[in-house]
């Protein structure tokens, strides 16, 4: 396991300011940005689609991972390819059979995860996991940036860990939601090994300080569970 990876949801940021803001996460050392995607009918609210994201990839190198809220994720796919995503999170519950889904995003050279809501049943889901390298652990209802973390959803990163223990590659588990200084120390130390925080970061004075912080706690708990 490497260092704890430090993904800025943009869905916090200020977007009369987002390039700086942008900037300042990447030279704090931010491993990617996160993308949440939301289309008014999968989820309530409504973001952004690849036409932002387009613009987005003239400002930064960093990896884009884009999390699919919408509905017929199938049908968009490949713009978000065009955009420069490199990689994208899609829900079980999605229109169309996940592992479809994950074989359309790797054709495309672009890296599967799955998303998986805090409420969601996950043992009937193992036997979707061998077909992404990547899982998205969401620790509040999707929807709504600022949501407090929910503790239950934890187990689903142990369940996780526990199901790939004997895998020759163990898959990337990042989790989304209320992630601060106070909750990153708990998902790096039930397996988690990226954190997507939004207001945490982009709702503080300094977002780069605010991100090297959050890496500090979660990377000392790590230590600890080597």
């Amino acid at each position: 396991m490497g260092r704890v990876a430090i993904y800025p949801s943009i869905l916090s940021a200020d977007f009369a300011c987002l390039k700086e803001q942008l900037k300042s996460v990447e030279r704090a050392g931010a491993d990617g940005i996160h993308l949440d995607v939301m289309d008014g009918h999968f989820v309530p609210n409504l973001t952004f689609g690849p036409i932002v994201i387009q613009w987005l990839r003239k400002i930064t190198t960093l990896p884009f991972w884009a999390h699919l809220m919408i509905e017929e994720p199938g049908r968009y796919i490949p713009e978000f390819h065009k955009a420069g995503v490199n990689g994208i999170y899609v829900h079980p519950n999605a229109d169309r059979d996940p592992v479809d889904l994950a074989t359309q995003i790797r054709q495309l050279g672009l890296q599967p995860g799955l998303a998986i809501n805090p409420d969601e049943d996950i043992e009937p889901l193992a036997p979707l996991f061998k077909h992404f390298e990547h899982f998205l652990i969401m620790t509040v209802h999707p929807g709504f940036g600022g949501q407090e973390f929910m503790p239950e959803p934890v187990n689903h990163i142990k369940f996780i860990r526990s199901s790939t223990s004997d895998w020759p590659n163990p898959p990337h588990i990042d989790v989304d939601g209320g992630i601060n200084v106070e909750t990153a120390p708990k998902v790096v130390w039930a397996g988690a090994d990226g954190l997507i925080a939004g207001s945490a970061i982009f709702g503080e004075p300094d977002p780069a300080s605010a991100l090297r912080t959050i890496r500090t706690v979660a990377e000392t708990v790590q230590d600890e569970t080597r």
